[in-house]
Formats: structure tokens, C-alpha cells, sequence
């Protein structure tokens, strides 16, 4: 019976979480009800990763503060949300009421100073709207003689939308206010401040208006979509994603054509012969037809050239199922950190493609110690992430910033990794190594090696990684740039379509190139195409970092140890991520042109 219980629970809950990430509920509101401000963070503008709690500050706080409870999406994406002193009831307006009184110390004031010189903003979530504001004003002007202002927004319009019983979009605006002047040190504030013993007394207020609105609760994304506290960057730019569809396919055309016209010749030539063994091949012939009996010699490092492999077809995995579920409306401006979570669960229960594939792979490669094999895949991507966030988390937690995730979200994420992810690593493994066949390779490969003549300097590993990984970084480079602006700045991503095609043509870009490659490489009568095919086309990771340095010296105003430490530490990881995935799909694209050929050849 208990677990008869167990087993319904689990069923009730496995619908009430589907239901609550497809249905649009709103929540109901009546004439006067109480609606929840809560306070969240704070931090400087051009820094959107550096962010602290709202309270840090010394602004008005209830003398015992109680936290929301928060998702983990939410506590990933730096959320930290306590409930304010703010009294906000539904459609009653309230104009110029007192928050509180505050008297600050000359420390205080400092720290407001520096806050607002900062340019940091506020973020408060109403209703599942974040709302945002800056924390004062600053005015630079004059050059002889030179002035300097700083000013402390002390009362705050909320404006707020609503229709019928749900709240549509919110606002704070300052309108028509002046702020509080901070000069250097305390003692000298104007406007009606207190001032006195070192100390500056202000009195912060606020109003409250509600505005009835025509658009319906479904729609109400689009309303926060449309609101320019950040800057607008991301236009539809069809124009140039039409440009760099037209380039690949182009490219991709080229390369397909050139190709099919070399193979025919290469066809017709070798197979001029059909009476003939497989030894006698090499008999007066040259190109990629003489290495028949080397080009599926195993390569050396077997175990981490599939770990490779697996933890590639893991993250395509991983990529194609974020990108359904975008399209699928699964992950809206009002779902915080709706997909930091999604990413997390579906990393843990992907694990078992990247042990499968390693597994199988490795078995059917003659590979023996494929415990070894699993401890690698697992590892893989895991352990450089473990040591990138714990840097960038001990950095967090040291100057005190909301990113910083407590001591309950690791051992979470630590238990997800170990009882989850871990596990189904091993029983992909061990699935992958009992169901793997045979290699299949269409030639036997001889006991002594062949003698690799020299190749041309167009042909060594760094000229192919510099056209393999240039090539699909030009397919996405101008998707790259709204990619970086959404991560990385203020903007919320819509044009998950768009994504899907880029996505798409990045993985054509990179098959086709990888086998362009090979067969040139093949043809200097060059075997050693395993990890080559890996490197030419996973050098993209190496790009998309490169980039990544440009955007963030040209492109934002991004700075300090907090924001440079995770920028570039999660870069790497996301370079990293783009190496694996296609150098996955460049190696099976390699493999299956290889098969290709040397099937096609008449050999006995």
C-alpha cells in the first residue's frame, strides 16, 4: 500500500509540474488584496553578473526580513527575494506615502555615494514582473569650473497595469522628483533633509498608481518586452541571418559539388581494374586509395578520443532539447531562471548519451578498460566546470554577491550530479558496451604501418584547425553577438526559430568541412585522420573565444574582478562545450565519408 501511494504522488506531481510549465495561470486578485513587493538585488549596470542584495544597502528594511522561496533556476540566476516594506493593494491608488526614516552615517552615505557612482540599479519583482530603477542620479558638467552631483532618488512612482483580476506590468519611474544631493561627506544635504552630529536624516516615500489595460493576461510577456529600461539591441536582423544563409549554402554547395566530381574521377580511376585482390592495390597507385590497408588503424589515446565523443553527442543532445523546449513557450521573461533549471536536469539525465556513445565506441575499437573509459566520459566536462565555478563562486562569496549560491544549492547540485548524473553515465556505459557490435571496416588493416610521406605546409594540423574552426564561426558569428548580448547583458532572446536554423547550419558547416578535409588529408596518403577530424572542426571553441575577448574589450562596458572572473571562466567553459560538439559531428561525419569511399572501391 505504501508504495502504492508513493507511486500516485509521483504521478500527481509528475502532472501538476507538466501542467505548471505549459498552462498560463495567472494569479487572481479582488479589490484591495495585498500584492507582494518583494526586494531583490542590486548591482552596477554594465556589470550584469555582479549583483547583492537589495538590503546590503542601507535603505529601508522590516526589522526581520522574510525570504521568498525561490526555485533553483532562480537562485542560479543571482536571485535573492525578501519581502519590502512597500504596501501595494490591488487598484487603490496611493499618492506620496512614507516608507520609512532613515538616519545614515557618514559610512552610509559613502556607500549610497559609491553605489550611485556605480550607476547601480535596483531589481523588485511584483507579481512575477521584475521592475527596475536606478539607486540615484549622477550629473557630470563644466569643465572650468568642474561639478560633480550625486543624488539619492528618496521617493518612487509605481506604476502598474492591470486587467481584471491579474496584474499585466509594473513599473518605477522618478518623474518629476528630486533627488537628495550626497556631498563628499555628511552635513551638507539640502531640500528639507535633516543634518546634524555626522549624521544625514532622509525620509523615503512612495505612490502608487494603477492604469487598466487592454491586453489580456497570455499576452503580457510582450508588454515587458516592449519596456526600454535596458537598452534595445536585439531587432529582428533578417537581413543578416538571409546573408549568412545564403554564404553557407554556398559554401556547402561548393564543397559538395568539388567533392562528388573528385570522388567520380577517383572512382572511375581506381576501378579500372576489378580483377584484382586487395593486396594488389598498391600496385603503381597513389592518393587515398594506397592507405586502404592503414586508414582504420585505431588511433592512440582511444579511451579520450570517445569520452570526446560522447560528451559531443551529449551536449548535441542537451542544445536540440533547449531549443525545443524554447519554441515549445516553455521559458518566458516572467519564468526566472526557467532555463538554468532545464539545463541542469536535462545535463543530469542526458548523461547516459555520453556513456552510451563512449562505451559503445570504445568496445567496438578494441578498447579494454572501459570502466576507465566511463570515469573519463563522466569527468569530461564535469570536473573542468567543478574548478571554473569554484573559482568563480569563491569570488562571488567573497565580495559578497547575490551569484554566489549557498551551501543547500550545492549539495543540490552536487546530489543531482552524483545520484543522477553519475549513475546513468554508468549504465549508459554499461548498455553501450554489452549492445556494441563490430567496427566494420570495409579493409583489413595491416600489422606494420605504412611510411607517411611529407605533406605540404597547407596540409599540417594548424592550417586545418584554422579553416575547419573559421568556417562554422563565420556560419554563426552574426548570431553569436545577440547570443553574447542575451548571456551576457540585458536582453531577453525570442528568436528561438532563427536559433534553431543557425543551429542547423552549424552542424552542416561543420560535417562538410570536416569531410572536405579529410579527404584532402587522405590524399597526401596522411591515415592519421581520428583525431584530426576531431581538432580541424573543434577548433570553433577556439574562435568563439577569441570572440568572446573582442566583445568584451569592444562590444560592453563590462569590468572589475567579479564580472572579468566569470566572463572568462564560463567562456572558456562554452568554448569548450562548442570544441566537444563539433568535433563530434565532425569525426561520425569523417568516419561515414570514409566507409563511404573505401566501400565503394572493388575490392576482394
Amino acid at each position: 500500500c505504501l508504495y502504492l501511494c508513493k507511486s500516485q504522488c509521483h504521478r500527481v506531481l509528475h502532472c501538476v509540474l507538466i501542467l505548471c510549465l505549459f498552462s498560463g495561470w495567472a494569479a487572481g486578485y479582488k479589490q484591495g488584496d495585498n500584492v507582494t513587493l518583494y526586494v531583490n538585488k542590486v548591482g552596477p549596470y554594465h556589470n550584469p553578473q555582479e549583483t547583492y542584495h537589495y538590503y546590503t544597502l542601507p535603505v529601508c528594511r522590516p526589522e526581520k526580513v522574510h525570504h521568498k522561496s525561490l526555485s533553483l533556476g532562480e537562485v542560479l540566476d543571482g536571485d535573492r527575494m525578501a519581502e519590502s516594506l512597500y504596501h501595494i493593494r490591488f487598484r487603490e491608488n496611493v499618492e506620496k506615502k512614507t516608507l520609512c526614516q532613515l538616519t545614515l552615517s557618514e559610512k552610509q552615505v559613502d556607500q549610497l555615494r559609491e553605489a550611485i557612482e556605480e550607476l547601480y540599479y535596483f531589481e523588485f519583482v511584483l507579481a512575477e514582473i521584475p521592475i527596475w530603477g536606478f539607486v540615484g542620479y549622477i550629473e557630470e558638467s563644466g569643465f572650468l569650473p568642474h561639478s560633480h552631483k550625486v543624488g539619492l532618488w528618496t521617493h518612487l512612482d509605481f506604476n502598474i497595469e492591470y486587467n481584471g483580476e491579474s496584474v499585466i506590468f509594473a513599473n518605477v519611474s522618478v518623474k518629476d522628483v528630486k533627488p537628495v544631493p550626497l556631498e563628499e561627506g555628511t552635513g551638507a544635504a539640502v531640500g528639507g533633509v535633516g543634518v546634524g552630529g555626522g549624521t544625514l536624516t532622509v525620509t523615503h516615500t512612495y505612490s502608487v498608481h494603477w492604469y487598466e489595460s487592454s491586453l489580456p493576461y497570455s499576452r503580457r510577456a510582450e508588454r515587458l518586452r516592449d519596456y526600454s529600461f535596458f537598452p534595445k539591441t536585439l531587432e529582428i536582423h533578417w537581413l543578416s541571418i538571409i546573408n549568412s544563409l545564403v554564404l553557407v549554402v554556398l559554401l556547402l554547395g561548393f564543397v559538395i559539388i568539388i567533392l562528388m566530381r573528385v570522388l567520380k574521377n577517383d572512382f572511375a580511376r581506381y576501378n579500372v581494374e576489378e580483377d584484382g585482390s586487395c593486396d594488389d592495390l598498391d600496385q603503381g597507385d597513389n592518393g587515398w586509395k594506397i592507405i586502404h590497408t592503414d586508414v582504420f588503424r585505431f588511433p592512440p589515446f582511444k579511451s579520450l578520443l570517445c569520452a570526446v565523443l560522447g560528451v559531443g553527442a551529449q551536449f548535441l543532445t542537451l542544445a536540440t532539447a533547449i531549443i525545443i523546449m524554447a519554441l515549445l513557450g516553455m521559458f518566458n521573461v516572467h519564468r526566472h531562471g526557467a532555463i538554468n533549471s532545464a539545463a541542469i536536469v536535462l545535463y543530469a539525465l542526458t548523461s547516459c548519451v555520453s556513456g552510451y556513445v563512449s562505451c559503445s565506441f570504445y568496445t567496438q575499437i578494441n578498447g579494454q578498460r572501459w570502466v576507465w573509459n566511463i570515469i573519463l566520459a563522466s569527468s569530461l566536462f564535469s570536473a573542468p566546470l567543478f574548478i571554473t565555478w569554484s573559482v568563480v563562486n569563491s569570488i562571488h562569496w567573497w565580495c559578497g554577491s547575490t551569484q554566489a549560491l549557498p551551501a543547500t544549492t550545492v549539495l543540490l547540485l552536487l546530489g543531482a550530479w552524483v545520484l543522477v548524473g553519475f549513475p546513468l553515465t554508468v549504465i549508459g556505459g554499461i548498455v553501450g558496451k554489452n549492445r556494441a557490435g563490430s567496427f566494420q571496416a570495409p579493409c583489413r588493416t595491416r600489422n606494420i604501418p605504412r611510411q607517411i610521406p611529407p605533406q605540404p605546409w597547407y596540409k599540417h594540423t594548424v592550417v586545418h584547425m584554422a579553416i575547419g574552426g573559421f568556417l562554422p564561426f563565420s556560419a554563426i558569428s552574426v548570431e553569436l553577438y545577440y547570443i553574447f548580448a542575451t548571456v551576457w547583458g540585458r536582453e531577453h532572446y525570442t528568436l528561438y526559430g532563427i536559433l534553431l536554423c543557425v543551429f542547423a547550419i552549424l552542424l552542416s558547416v561543420g560535417a562538410c568541412i570536416s569531410v572536405a578535409l579529410t579527404y584532402f588529408l587522405l590524399s597526401g596518403e596522411d591515415y592519421r585522420w581520428w583525431w584530426r577530424s576531431v581538432l580541424s572542426t573543434g577548433s570553433t571553441g577556439l574562435f568563439i573565444f577569441v570572440y568572446s575577448v573582442f566583445y568584451y574589450r569592444n562590444r560592453s562596458s563590462m569590468s572589475g574582478l567579479v564580472q572579468s572572473t566569470e566572463f572568462f571562466g564560463y567562456s572558456l567553459l562554452t568554448a569548450l562545450v562548442f570544441s566537444l560538439m563539433l568535433g563530434s559531428v565532425s569525426f561520425w561525419s569523417s568516419l561515414a565519408f570514409i566507409r563511404y569511399i573505401y566501400r565503394s572501391l572493388k575490392m576482394d
